[in-house]
């Protein structure tokens, strides 16, 4: 168990971090949703606060009295269990309740958490409420990357704020760490560190001898794939990927800019020159693939990722690897809503690694096993090379 007041201390400086991050916003940005996956930060700052009450204030906190009684309605996300919900794409059209509605209920509920966490929990309890604030700091990073979205495909290109860096440079040169064949074991093993259910079960895992990179793919060596050709040599894509270029037109990576024949990057500070030495970001899963190929390497798998990662930094960008998202030795689902918060997406999506910098604080680690559909690069996706 942890201590009470290192709990509650932890619950208010998430929930304040999310609305830190929602500042530099006008009213105007907190609705709009440009496609389904990105969801406006008025839902994102309603469900994460609908996700304490869901699943802590209304079971446990006696005589608890909702905030508002549509609120589940408006921003449950995908909890089959818990009832009906807005669809996901028409999160964009809620423009009710308004965005100082919201802010109300995040007070309201936080509130109420303080009240009922100045009483001692159980240890179920306590085990929801660390889900609760890890699942509001997955929010936070995906606050930064939809409001990055929202923004960069406003055709003024408007700027978050003036001190979000995101792209920093690696300043050491490439090596190529050499891991030797063996049994290896994989997957969360500190019973007192937080972690989710999908990297369970501790197991064994088999790998050849290999070098990786000690060193992310920078903006300046894709360059060299654009200009060479890449987008346009089939070789070097998987047929589905081949299609994802060909319909969607891909020619770079999301938010570079062409302007008259010198590239630009949208970032959260404005429209910027490209910073070559900066790691690549905004990739999909197919775009690493086909870089790897040009580079006669190949993506590491999660598990090699894993192994190495101590002898590497990490946490600029979630790195695309060659590992399908799938079930651990063992693997169970928690009864429930709280069952579908991972085990019903390990289907057709690929293991990212690290973290990125949109992640936030208290928030990564070497078993941390994010996922996302390989044509996704929204999210600050970048690539290492194996060999």
């Amino acid at each position: 168990m942890i201590a009470t007041d290192t709990l509650v201390s932890f619950f208010l400086e998430t929930r304040q971090h999310t609305e830190d991050i929602c500042k530099p916003l006008e009213i105007e940005d907190y609705v709009v949703q440009p496609i389904v996956d990105v969801s406006p930060p008025k839902w994102h700052l309603g469900h994460t606060t609908w996700f304490f009450e869901e699943f802590i204030l209304k079971p446990h906190k006696p005589n608890y009295k909702l905030f508002h009684e549509d609120f589940a309605f408006v921003f449950n996300s995908y909890y089959e269990n818990v009832g009906k919900r807005v669809i996901r794409n028409d999160r964009g059209n809620l423009s009710r309740p308004g965005v100082a509605k919201v802010y109300d209920y995040r007070q309201y509920v936080t509130n109420e958490m303080k009240d009922f966490l100045s009483e001692e929990i159980s240890a179920e309890i306590e085990e929801i409420l660390l889900i609760g604030i890890h699942h509001e700091k997955q929010h936070q990073e995906l606050l930064v990357t939809d409001i990055k979205y929202i923004l960069g495909n406003n055709p003024l290109l408007p700027k978050y704020n003036d001190s979000f860096s995101e792209n920093p440079r690696q300043n050491f040169q490439r090596e190529w760490i050499e891991m030797y064949e063996g049994i290896y074991e994989i997957g969360h093993t500190n019973s007192d560190e937080f972690c989710y259910d999908n990297e369970l079960g501790r197991h064994k895992v088999y790998l050849h001898d290999y070098k990786i990179s000690n060193k992310l793919v920078t903006n300046a060596e894709y360059l060299e794939f654009i200009n060479a050709g890449g987008y346009q040599d089939f070789n070097l894509w998987h047929a589905e990927g081949l299609d994802w270029v060909k319909q969607n037109q891909i020619e770079a990576p999301m938010y570079w800019h062409n302007i008259d024949g010198e590239w630009h990057q949208y970032t959260l500070n404005g429209l910027q020159k490209l910073n070559i030495n900066a790691p690549l970001s905004h990739i999909s899963y197919y775009e690493a693939f086909a870089f790897a190929q040009w580079k006669e390497c190949r993506l590491p798998t999660e598990f090699e990722w894993e192994v190495a990662q101590e002898n590497f930094e990490w946490g600029n960008r979630w790195e695309w690897t060659e590992s399908a998202y799938l079930p651990y030795p063992g693997y169970t689902k928690a009864p429930g809503a709280i069952g579908e918060y991972n085990g019903k997406f390990m289907v057709n999506q690929k293991v990212l690694r690290g973290g990125s910098v949109s992640t936030s604080s208290k928030h990564t680690r070497p078993t941390y096993r994010n996922f996302f559909h390989p044509n996704l690069r929204w999210q600050f996706t970048g690539l290492r090379l194996v060999k």
